[in-house]
């Protein structure tokens, strides 16, 4: 299965999936941008962005050497629900920095707001949880 089938698929969560893929490069250099600004929300948003990566790329669990535990902790956001919450409390976080006057991290923010929109539809719709099979998941055969 394709990007376009994935697309087509109208499954929430794997929308925001690609979301929250903007959003990570969105954070990563909206961070740079900000850093003569504002460190401590560049800083703030490299760390989400990270935590994020984890969550988001499957690959990278395989990839990467991680212990049970954090395994445990990423394999607690199989669910959309709290992916929804979680993209929301970043979001929330993001544009907390806008307060502050620190502008291009509101680009971010509004992208982690969008992932938040698309999690919470795909658990609303009662659609099973996806990721897409380009970034190492599983796509969209599997779910039933």
């Amino acid at each position: 299965m394709g990007c376009f089938d994935e697309i087509k698929s109208r499954n929430f969560s794997l929308y925001g999936q690609w979301l929250g893929i903007a959003s990570i490069i969105l954070l990563i250099a909206l961070g740079i941008v900000g850093l003569q600004s504002h460190i401590v929300f560049s800083i703030v948003g490299w760390v989400i962005a990270f935590i994020l990566l984890m969550v988001e790329i499957p690959l990278c669990l395989k990839v990467c050497p991680t212990s049970p535990k954090f395994d445990g902790f990423i394999a607690y956001f199989e669910n959309c629900y709290f992916r929804a919450v979680m993209y929301l409390i970043f979001a929330v976080v993001m544009f907390l920095s806008r307060l502050m006057n620190t502008g291009p991290l509101i680009a971010a923010a509004v992208c982690l707001l969008l992932a938040a929109i698309s999690y919470g539809a795909a658990a609303v719709m009662g659609q099973s949880f996806a990721s897409s099979r380009i970034l190492g998941g599983t796509g969209v055969d599997n779910v039933v």
